[in-house]
């Protein structure tokens, strides 16, 4: 018997959990299952570009589990890209992590929030300057 699977943590949790080729009723359509933690390793390998190191770190899992659960995701996306198939984004060991990062510009002072999940802010939403720098909450 295996051991249980260990809760991933998941920092961004968009209300978005399906997707569907166009023009084709759901009638029509076979689905897959994308768990919410693939959709996450997803968004830290593919999206945000982080090694496996860096994103299993994010996710509290090894670099070695990270590696499955991404390739995983791939597979069932592949899949249905491929095969014209309906995704849905369901269920998955995780907790999700409401936190936010908060930066601050070094030109106005001006301090906000950023949900995780997002990218790096361009500029400052006060000024609009560049020079900005992440504020963090160790």
């Amino acid at each position: 018997m295996g051991r249980n699977k260990k809760n991933r943590i998941v920092k961004y949790n968009p209300d978005v959990n399906y997707f569907k080729p166009r023009g084709i009723p759901m009638f029509d359509l076979e689905e897959v299952s994308l768990t919410v933690d693939e959709r996450e390793a997803m968004r830290l390998a593919d999206f945000l570009g982080m090694s496996h190191e860096e994103a299993g770190k994010e996710m509290g899992v090894s670099r070695a589990t990270f590696g499955r659960i991404v390739q995983n995701a791939r597979k069932i996306i592949a899949d249905a890209m491929i095969n014209g198939k309906a995704i849905m984004i369901e269920g998955g060991n995780f907790n999700v992590v409401d936190d936010s990062r908060r930066f601050n510009c070094r030109t106005c002072d001006h301090k906000w929030d950023e949900p995780f999940g997002i990218g790096r802010p361009e500029q400052c939403p006060s000024c609009n300057d560049v020079d900005i720098w992440r504020i963090r909450a160790d």
